[in-house]
């Protein structure tokens, strides 16, 4: 079943005078979603405990929660110290989402540094197996870990990248942000071809069973030449991508992804309108 929450808490949430994890789970249970993403995007400080606790209380709520690995995985860094801590970060993150009772790693695979881009893609490529077979010894191989498509041209993370990087074993499926692909593209994603293009090729690539219940961010995203600056609300009217196109795409090629609103303080407000828009499509 295709599921819509939030990355995360909204400004609403901590207006209304609520900070802890687990009053999350209410919070979007009540307002009829049915995912959450939780960010280790700083670094994974949760203490087990935290993680149990945390974990029953969206178990509770029916609510599957996602976890985000910290931002500053980079598996292109030529320091093979530096490519270590990546492999620990995500390392971590799963052992924590599984903790959580949720399945789904999501990681920033690589930046490009002063690499030509097919250097830092193959030795991103490399350092991915290796983390596949770190998965396996650590006995995580039920779990989904999901590269995510990035928005800055810096980055490695083209949809063509992501692909790429999940041919390599099963426990890999494409984390596709269409917000980062539309600032990467400077503007690429308006019309129902614009995203029936980009996930026929996937499909094609990766076959159907891995990208029916793949992940997905969306939220409007302001950019330059250099792509990603600032996620935006949906109320932006210059910037886009809109998900009216996508949903339409979703249910002809009948995908199930989670969809995660990564929106600047309305991620909540903002997944109930794309939830809405689905169903009404």
């Amino acid at each position: 079943m295709i599921k819509f929450g939030p990355s995360g808490n909204s400004l609403a949430f901590s207006t209304a005078g609520k900070s802890k994890s687990e009053e999350s789970a209410v919070w979007v249970k009540e307002m009829g979603l049915n995912c959450f993403e939780y960010s280790f995007g700083r670094g994974v400080s949760l203490s087990d405990e935290r993680a149990l606790s945390i974990g029953n209380a969206f178990k509770a709520q029916d609510v599957e929660i996602s976890v985000h690995a910290p931002y500053y995985i980079n598996f292109a860094n030529p320091d093979d110290e530096m490519a270590e801590k990546s492999y620990s970060y995500v390392i971590q993150s799963a052992k924590k989402v599984k903790l959580m009772q949720g399945q789904r790693v999501i990681f920033h695979p690589a930046s490009q540094g002063k690499m030509k881009r097919e250097q830092a893609v193959e030795l991103a490529e490399q350092r991915l197996k290796i983390l596949r077979d770190k998965i396996y010894a650590e006995g995580l191989d039920d779990l989904i870990f999901c590269p995510e498509t990035m928005g800055k041209m810096g980055q490695i993370g083209t949809i063509e990248e992501i692909t790429r990087f999940c041919k390599i074993d099963k426990i890999f499926v494409p984390a596709v942000d269409f917000g980062h692909i539309n600032a990467r593209e400077c503007g690429s994603l308006k019309t129902e071809n614009d995203y029936l293009e980009r996930l026929q090729y996937m499909i094609s690539e990766l076959g159907y069973e891995k990208m029916k219940r793949f992940h997905v961010h969306f939220s409007k995203i302001e950019y330059s030449a250099k792509g990603e600056v600032r996620h935006l609300t949906f109320e932006d009217q210059r910037y886009g991508p809109n998900f009216e196109p996508l949903a339409v795409v979703l249910k002809k090629l009948n995908l199930e992804p989670y969809i995660i609103c990564e929106s600047a303080g309305t991620q909540d407000i903002d997944a109930l309108n794309m939830q809405k828009i689905y169903r009404g499509n």
